[in-house]
């Protein structure tokens, strides 16, 4: 029977620039294939390929996905063997923590034809740069709008009963832990369930959650102490000894947008825009900030105000997201340079003998267990 995969973002696109979550993320590999090479040397293809021949072998698999490519991933992990394949370019440079007990790094590079890419040396060069300029524009314009949102915020939060936000805290936390603990120490994970893309905001809640039986909807308006809950709740966790998943927000990595403890059996998460959903199934349950702890009528009291905010924020959102759309613009063609001077059967020698090095590895692992 094939294994499960799941899907989630280890760096993004945020209003602090690229967000970077691997560290987390790879803790405990006992090996870690880091991919070098330049755009277009079949990264993505590769990891892909090696994950899915092992999820038909049965095994869970995680695709860390790629905030600035919807159809590239930027890792995959196999957890059950400890072993991992990243790509380690920029902007998600890998330190390594054992170079060649643990990590080592495979030189894709190997592959492209040196002498074809030095004709088009200055047009890579152009393209990089134009590249780079279009992030710094989407990330210049993404702190705009986390400004903008402080704005939305602080209307929200001068509108909070606080003591109603504890009071609503601690009976979700009592609800969810009990009296219940673990004797061991937390494994905690911090990771991004969506990101800000090329084709907009994506998320993965759905996947991420499909097997859990209960899901808590957390409903409000920004302000509103939606991630202050999350963050009690995955420190609530931590102390009991229970593994945890944050996710963070992919706009704002200092805020939080779900946690699930899988012991436990459940995920709470922020289900307002852009990763809105609603109960569909048994277990299913809305936690409504805005009608427990915010002061009746606010949003009627300041409506002007309020959408005039929530205008403002779309316009730079917008923008941002353009320039992530002309940066991916730009790479595709700086990716059809170097396809061009790749040989693609060294890629598949290479894929080929990281594959033996994996099924070598998991067979001793497996004889371990």
């Amino acid at each position: 029977m094939a294994g499960k995969v799941k899907n989630y973002y280890a760096g993004g696109n945020t209003a602090h620039g690229f967000y970077s979550l691997f560290e987390s993320n790879l803790a405990g590999l006992e090996k870690l294939f880091i991919l070098k090479g330049g755009p277009g040397t079949g990264k993505s293809t590769l990891m892909k390929q090696v994950g899915h021949e092992w999820l038909k072998k049965g095994f869970d698999i995680e695709f860390l996905h790629c905030s600035s490519d919807n159809e590239s991933i930027d890792g995959v992990l196999i957890p059950a063997l400890k072993i991992g394949i990243v790509d380690g370019t920029a902007p998600h440079v890998i330190e390594p923590k054992a170079p060649g007990a643990i990590e080592e790094y495979v030189n894709l590079g190997k592959a492209w034809d040196a002498e074809k890419l030095a004709v088009s040396k200055n047009e890579i060069l152009e393209l990089s740069e134009r590249i780079a300029e279009s992030y710094q524009a989407a990330y210049e314009l993404f702190h705009d709008a986390l400004e903008i949102h402080d704005e939305w915020e602080k209307i929200y939060i001068e509108n909070m009963d606080f003591q109603k936000a504890n009071e609503l805290t601690e009976d979700i936390i009592d609800d969810l832990f009990g009296k219940m603990y673990v004797n061991k120490k937390s494994d905690i994970r911090h990771r991004f369930l969506g990101a800000a893309t090329p084709n907009g905001p994506v998320d993965f809640i759905q996947n991420l959650t499909e097997d859990l039986s209960y899901r808590y909807f957390i409903k409000g308006r920004p302000g509103s102490g939606k991630s202050t809950l999350l963050k009690k709740l995955a420190a609530v966790a931590e102390q009991k000894g229970f593994d945890v998943e944050v996710y963070h927000c992919g706009f704002d990595p200092n805020s939080l947008d779900m946690v699930i403890v899988r012991e436990l059996d459940f995920a709470i998460f922020d289900s307002t825009s852009p990763h809105e959903y609603f109960p569909e199934r048994e277990g299913d349950e809305i936690v409504d900030m805005y009608a427990r702890v915010i002061t009746a009528g606010t949003d009627e009291k300041y409506r002007t105000t309020l959408d005039d905010i929530s205008s403002r924020y779309a316009v730079k959102m917008k923008q941002a997201t353009a320039y992530l759309a002309q940066a991916k613009g730009l790479h595709d063609k700086l990716e059809k340079i170097y396809v061009r001077s790749m040989n693609f059967s060294v890629v598949s020698g290479i894929k080929e003998e990281i594959e033996k090095s994996i099924e070598k590895l998991a067979g001793s692992r497996l004889v371990k267990n």
